[in-house]
């Protein structure tokens, strides 16, 4: 037992000593170049200079496509090709230049990255940031340029098949992540393209369907993430989103694109549209999109091709316009340094400190929903055989479904990693468990086909294993038949009949610990009832076996929180509840407002099966001595609130204390909670710790739909701090006045 706590101790320590290592580094790393300007009056002078000698068709070739990944650079003047490559967790493989099949080559593995969910899981944006480095890293050792990452859009509803993509259902979350994740990426000398400006928050119909809802939801929650990346990170291009806002393209929407993000928010970069989202050439030109990429036409054919040439030459389309699209891509190149090759970064592909990047995020983003009994952590010593079931314990998650997956250089499954762990010391017997009965088609357009049949000698022979053994694992969840891009789910339910094998194995063996791989929300209700114990361990890249094995046994103190809500009924959620899923005659209007996520079911006062910032650890936390440093505040105010934290159990562990506020008499409706700061901190066993958040008294603003402006009411605002957006331990009141 005392070698135990030493090691507990030993690796505490150096916990605290990396934590403070690595907030140094990121520190310093974003200093010196996550927040570069575009704009300096040196780059905008050789701009001008490259302008006066470009010609009309030069400039025109930078504006769209001339493969499938790149569009067109001028040999003549030293301007090279812009390489684009799909990269949110991952590089993806090379494609051939003119197709979308693979090119086939043996040098374009990449390291697989814990996709969006598990890296908001982490609420850490100091790993983001080494996130978005190592993914920086690996790009520019592949030689591209742009880096079609991160997607920030807001989990509305738990269907959407790309909600593993995305980050979380919470504009602040989202923002401090995607910021840390852009200024990592473009320290490497490599443009982040932050995605899908705006409202894609569903894929069934994303290329035709039209978004309606008020400003205030606008600016309160969809669009903060991206102000932030473009404000705060300086993100060096924006993708625009399939659908329509107000009954125009995002492509082409003026309001959207010219009046919000380049006039009020400043943007320098340029506005780049997603493959084949490109719908006219004069009105998407005026409206603010720069770049056009993908077609399956002849390249001279697209849009912003022969016919923007065409408009400018005929005196429909200003010369100047084009100069400041041609403008906007040359900041990008030379933020860049694509045309000063000595100076930028080589970059490096599946290093060692890319592999612990991945681990370190993994073991983090691990979120331990339940544990009854404290059967977790396992202790080897304490067992002699396992029984492993389940697909996902053995299946690999790197590629598949529809959209951008990576070519991995490895990736290490459950059933591995407690090989490898164990080894002879304990017997481990694998059984399937049941089958994956699935497949993505593409036959007039992309299909899911399923059977969900069960199939019961796999579900007998699992309870028969079970039922033989110390502890059973159970491996179950999603794919990438379920979480990919371009189909929504048709429910929350677990596909093949996964929630009658956890209740069969549960009855034969009551210590069972369920596992459940996914990327988005699913039906947890028989898994909770069933298991004594569960974790959700993400679709979480390359190291993802070695970092849930090690979770499992206790050489990682599970830290994670849940970045979105699980309902107990799909009905229960916002989208559902108010019956705006999928919408009507391709149009879907956005009822609930601002009450997306957890704002909704903390004001309805609906208990989800988890909520959102849920997270358990090995450990237990005491929060002691709630203050602010004054309670009257005015406009312009920065609020700072501290808290005393104890880590009161046997274990080194990190908890993320959360504040939210509220107001409670308002003009308008005002969400029962909003997220406003967070802080993640490692504490040995016994120690205590000062957390101190700061937020602006503007935070507290709301957009007031009647004025189109912020508005800061005067009164009484609660502050109030806990474990998860229910599980509050202090609240505060405050006056701004």
């Amino acid at each position: 037992m005392r070698i135990k706590t030493i090691k507990w101790l030993l690796l505490g320590i150096a916990t605290i000593i990396g934590t403070l290592l690595l907030a140094v580094v990121v520190s310093l790393a974003a200093t010196d170049c996550g927040n570069r300007n575009l704009v300096s009056p040196v780059i905008e002078h050789k701009i001008d200079s490259l302008l006066h000698e470009l010609t009309l068709e030069e400039k025109i070739a930078l504006l769209h496509a001339n493969a499938k990944f790149s569009s067109a650079g001028v040999a003549r003047l030293g301007i090279p090709e812009l390489k684009y490559t799909d990269g949110p967790y991952g590089i993806r493989e090379e494609m051939k230049r003119h197709s979308w099949q693979p090119a086939r080559i043996t040098t374009d593995s990449a390291t697989y990255f814990p996709t969006g969910t598990a890296l908001a899981a982490t609420w850490n944006p100091e790993l983001a940031y080494l996130y978005g480095a190592a993914l920086g890293s690996e790009a520019r050792a592949r030689r591209k340029d742009v880096l079609l990452g991160p997607a920030i859009n807001l989990i509305r509803m738990p269907l959407n098949g790309r909600n593993f993509e995305f980050l979380s259902e919470d504009p602040y979350l989202n923002a401090r992540l995607s910021v840390a994740y852009i200024n990592g990426v473009q320290c490497q000398d490599v443009a982040a393209c932050v995605k899908h400006f705006v409202l894609n928050n569903q894929e069934r119909h994303r290329s035709e369907i039209n978004v309606t809802l008020d400003e205030r939801a606008l600016r309160e929650l969809y669009l903060p993430p991206f102000k932030a990346a473009v404000i705060e990170g300086h993100v060096y291009t924006v993708m625009t989103a399939y659908n329509k806002f107000q009954n125009a393209w995002c492509s082409e929407n003026i309001f959207l694109l010219n009046e919000i993000l380049k006039k009020e928010w400043g943007f320098q970069g340029f506005v780049v549209s997603d493959w084949a989202g490109t719908h006219s050439t004069y009105e998407a030109a005026l409206a603010g999109l720069d770049v056009e990429m993908g077609t399956e036409r002849e390249y001279d054919s697209n849009y912003f091709a022969r016919p923007l040439l065409a408009a400018v030459e005929t005196g429909r389309i200003d010369p100047a316009i084009i100069d400041d699209k041609a403008r906007r891509v040359l900041r990008v190149m030379f933020a860049c340094k694509t045309t000063d090759t000595d100076k930028r970064s080589y970059g490096a592909r599946n290093t060692p400190g890319h592999s612990k990047t991945v681990y370190d995020v993994a073991a983090e983003s691990i979120v331990l929903l339940k544990n009854t009994g404290g059967l977790l952590p396992l202790r080897a010593e304490h067992v002699q055989k396992i029984a492993v079931i389940g697909d996902n314990a053995v299946r690999k998650h790197a590629s598949g479904g529809f959209g951008a997956g990576v070519k991995a250089k490895y990736e290490i499954t459950p059933l591995a990693a407690l090989k490898q762990k164990l080894g002879d010391i304990v017997h481990i017997e694998f059984t399937q468990g049941y089958r994956k009965q699935s497949a993505i088609h593409f036959r007039q357009g992309i299909q899911r086909e399923t059977n969900d049949n069960p199939d019961i000698f796999l579900i007998n022979k699992a309870a028969e294993v079970a039922a033989s053994v110390d502890v059973a694992l159970v491996f179950v969840g999603l794919n990438h038949d379920y979480d990919t891009e371009a189909l929504d789910r048709e429910n929350l339910i677990l596909p093949y009949e996964q929630d009658r094998l956890v209740k069969t194995v549960a009855a034969a063996n009551p210590k069972t610990v369920v596992i459940i791989i996914a990327g988005s929300p699913v039906d947890v209700n028989e898994i909770n009832r069933s298991a004594p114990a569960v974790i959700w361990g993400w679709l979480n890249g390359s190291e993802a076996g070695k970092a849930i094995t090690d979770v499992l046994f206790g050489d990682i103190n599970p830290s994670g929180k849940m970045p979105f809500t699980l309902p107990v009924d799909l009905e229960h959620s916002p989208a559902h509840a108010l019956d705006t899923y999928p919408g009507q005659h391709m149009c879907v209007e956005y009822k609930e407002g601002i009450l997306v996520g957890y704002r909704w079911y903390e004001t309805k006062k609906i208990e989800p099966a988890y909520c959102f910032g849920y997270g358990l650890s090995y450990t237990s936390f005491h929060y002691l001595n709630c203050e602010t440093d004054k309670q009257l505040y005015h406009i312009g105010d920065t609020i700072q609130v501290k808290i005393q934290l104890q880590n009161t159990g046997d274990l080194t562990g990190a908890e993320t204390v959360q504040l939210y506020v509220h107001k409670p008499e308002s003009s308008v409706l005002r969400p029962a909670k909003e997220l406003k700061a967070f802080q993640k901190i490692m504490l040995q066993p016994g120690e205590t710790n000062a957390v101190t958040l700061w937020l602006s008294a503007s935070d507290l603003a709301f957009w007031d739909v009647t004025t189109n402006n912020w508005k800061l009411e005067p009164g009484e605002y609660k502050l109030m701090l806990g474990s998860s957006s229910m599980d509050i331990r202090f609240s505060k009141d405050i006056i701004i006045e």
